[in-house]
């Protein structure tokens, strides 16, 4: 790796590795270009999709602490690195892997923890960040709810009781 070139492309995917908090290990025999321009704009903003030669790749990943992705680096290999929310670029790419089964997900690594392609499914079965923590707040919400009317009933009960026997006084005089 004397040639200044590939110091260079090394040195830029360590850096992807560095900066994203997930990355995606695809095959894309079979893609044409047309359908990779789509899988990267179906990516968006969270992700960016590069074609790597697995040889830098698998330096690039030495040297910015990544492993995992040793043995799947076989054939031609893309990665996504996803800077965004890791459920959307993994949904993303299984929609898109659903659609063009010449995409094939070999594997992955999030926060540093290296992923199989059937966990990265189940990354993806997830629902968003935004849903779950929707989810999470409306479940607080109704715990709070609860204890308030927990806190009330008894009160209110015995408010009932001496309601009814004023009125039953009332009544009777």
């Amino acid at each position: 790796m004397a040639r200044p070139d590939k110091a260079a492309a090394v040195a830029e995917v360590a850096d992807k590795f560095r900066e994203s908090n997930a990355a995606v290990l695809t095959e894309y025999r079979g893609l044409t270009v047309k359908q990779l321009k789509e899988l990267r704009r179906s990516l968006g903003g969270n992700a960016t999709y590069a074609v790597v030669k697995n040889t830098l790749t698998q330096i690039a990943a030495k040297d910015a602490g990544v492993e995992g992705f040793d043995a799947d680096l076989k054939g031609p290999s893309a990665i996504a690195f996803v800077t965004g929310d890791p459920v959307e670029s993994a949904k993303a790419l299984r929609d898109f892997a659903k659609a063009n089964p010449a995409l094939v997900i070999k594997g992955g690594v999030l926060d540093g923890r290296a992923l199989t392609a059937a966990e990265i499914t189940k990354l993806a079965d997830l629902e968003s960040r935004e849903v779950l923590l929707a989810k999470a707040a409306g479940a607080m919400k109704a715990k709070i709810s609860q204890a308030a009317y927990a806190f009330t009933a008894k009160p209110a009960q015995v408010a009932r009781v001496i309601d009814a026997l004023r009125q039953k006084q009332e009544a009777a005089a």
